[in-house]
């Protein structure tokens, strides 16, 4: 494998992950210190808040999606590869990937976090999370591959099972899932497939705590509970899933619900990498101190949802959200230009703009500061911190225009089911005999 050599003033980065902590590091180092080494397993940065909404038909996954090398085309420092990391390799410190090792002067760790079942193999197996443009396209295929069998199907419990879908976490994800999917089932869907009495259709949202959006204000948890249950939600509270074989949901107080589609979005855990002691890890996480070095290393930092750091004020870790992630890069890239002129560090301190939940249409909550929002002027407030953030001009434009086009009739035009093909898949059927002849 092939990495450009590094310039003999520079010290090389090598950062793994490509997500809001990553990138945002990657952009804020500079060519007169280091050569930066950017691996992650896809080309694209993906704007995961608004996975969801590919998931249910409202958007494209290119426009949430942006490729690397187009947003470092001007940063010749910054090299790319596309790659699997297997292994961390401190002692000889190295990278080992799918594409060879990579030797590093400073190495950070921004793989994120992967969905959390709690050891429960059946929910792996069977349940669907929502952390990828795949996983989200796969679980759009699903829901409408589920409408298309129930048309075709005479059997009330079979039809109800297919129909009935079952959302487990009440975080952001969660009720932005369950209110999003009632919208389709009540503006869209009776359209699209009219044999079908979409009354049959129940949407169910778990949530283990006694209340919604644990992260926020009771009053906004409350509040949010009633827009989902206007909108035709079944919500219960201090409920979890024991079990789930794909068709049968198992509640903790023994009730099974039918349903052919289970969305987890309880939990996640750090997507830590191999080769670094587990005394290190909780929950998967890499415990670090307040300037993002990993505990005993000194070349190895961890920022963004994989980063176990204590707030000091709080004595709790810091959240898994997208803030904290990129607030920890912009002061570690500092942090590393600084170590660069033998200045003193800066330790980490997280400002909170904010929390906010969107349910649907002129539907949603958002805590600033001191103030609390609610209902058009909330969802007005989370439509634009969510524009505003993705990259890219073209993809504002896209989701905007997406945006208006749903919100004026009640309408999307991205309900496709797309599957994957192989060589094999495509090749022309050879019939041996026809050849023979000729």
């Amino acid at each position: 494998m092939e990495i450009p050599a590094k310039q003999n003033h520079q010290k090389r980065v090598v950062i793994v992950g490509a997500g809001f902590a990553g990138l945002s590091l990657a952009k804020k180092l500079s060519s007169q210190y280091f050569q930066v080494v950017l691996l992650d397993r896809n080309n694209y940065h993906q704007f995961q808040p608004l996975l969801y909404q590919v998931a249910m038909a409202g958007l494209e996954p290119s426009s949430i999606s942006f490729p690397l090398r187009k947003i470092f085309q001007h940063k010749k420092h910054v090299v790319i590869r596309i790659a699997e990391v297997l292994q961390i390799k401190p002692e000889t410190r190295e990278v080992e990937t799918s594409i060879g090792n990579i030797g590093y002067d400073y190495l950070v760790l921004a793989s994120g976090a992967t969905t959390n079942y709690f050891g429960m193999k059946n929910l792996e197996q069977h349940a669907f999370s929502m952390k990828s443009v795949s996983e989200a396209l796969l679980l759009r295929n699903t829901l409408l591959q589920n409408y298309e069998k129930a048309v075709n199907t005479s059997d009330e419990n079979q039809k109800s099972a297919l129909l009935n879908i079952v959302v487990v976490g009440g975080g952001p994800t969660g009720v932005e899932l369950a209110g999003a999917i009632a919208e389709l089932r009540d503006n869209i869907l009776p359209k699209d497939y009219p044999e079908l009495n979409f009354n049959l259709m129940k949407i169910y949202l778990m949530e283990a705590a006694p209340r919604l959006l644990n992260g926020m204000g009771e009053a906004s948890g409350k509040k949010v509970e009633n827009y989902l249950s206007n909108l035709g939600v079944t919500v219960k509270c201090s409920t979890s899933v024991k079990d789930y074989n794909g068709t049968d949901v198992l509640l903790n107080n023994n009730t099974v619900i039918k349903s052919n589609c289970l969305i987890w979005a309880a939990g996640v855990k750090g997507n830590a990498p191999a080769g670094l002691p587990d005394s290190k890890t909780i929950n998967n996480r890499l415990t670090v101190d307040e300037y993002s070095k990993l505990e005993g290393y000194n070349d190895i930092f961890v920022v963004g949802d994989l980063a176990a750091m204590t707030d000091r004020h709080t004595q709790k870790f810091f959240p898994q959200v997208a803030p904290v992630a990129m607030q920890q890069a912009a002061l570690l890239a500092k942090n590393l230009h600084a170590m660069q002129r033998n200045a003193p560090l800066k330790p980490f301190k997280y400002f909170d703009k904010g929390t906010m939940a969107t349910v649907g249409r002129n539907l949603a909550v958002a805590e600033i500061g001191g103030l609390k929002l609610k209902g058009i002027v909330a969802w007005m407030v989370w439509m634009f911190v969510h524009l505003m953030s993705i990259i890219g001009v073209k993809n504002k434009i896209f989701v905007l225009i997406n945006w208006v086009w749903q919100y004026f009739t009640y309408d999307q035009s991205l309900r496709l089911i797309i599957h994957p093909t192989n060589k094999k898949e495509r090749a022309p059927k050879v019939h041996t005999k026809s050849v023979i002849a000729a």
